[in-house]
């Protein structure tokens, strides 16, 4: 991880953005003091995930959809 000040910020924030979205983690420091960390958002999936992934993995009670009993609505 990278230590900036606010002014290195400033200067060229194009630039840290660039080497963030290339994985770099930076932290923003104002008076040695860390306030602010910039990481890269990691990036959804690209392939989804195959149907029935979990089949047979749990079973779904046959009384899954039933009203639940007035004692554990009175919970909510």
């Amino acid at each position: 991880m990278t230590n900036i000040s606010l002014q290195e910020l400033a200067t060229d924030p194009a630039g840290l953005i660039d080497r963030v979205e290339a994985g770099e983690r930076v932290l923003v420091v104002r008076e040695g003091r860390a306030v602010a960390e910039l990481r890269p958002i990691t990036q959804p999936r690209s392939t989804s995930r195959p149907y029935g992934l979990a089949a047979g993995a749990f079973r779904v009670p046959d009384d899954f959809d039933s009203p639940l009993p007035y004692c554990i609505l009175q919970d909510f």
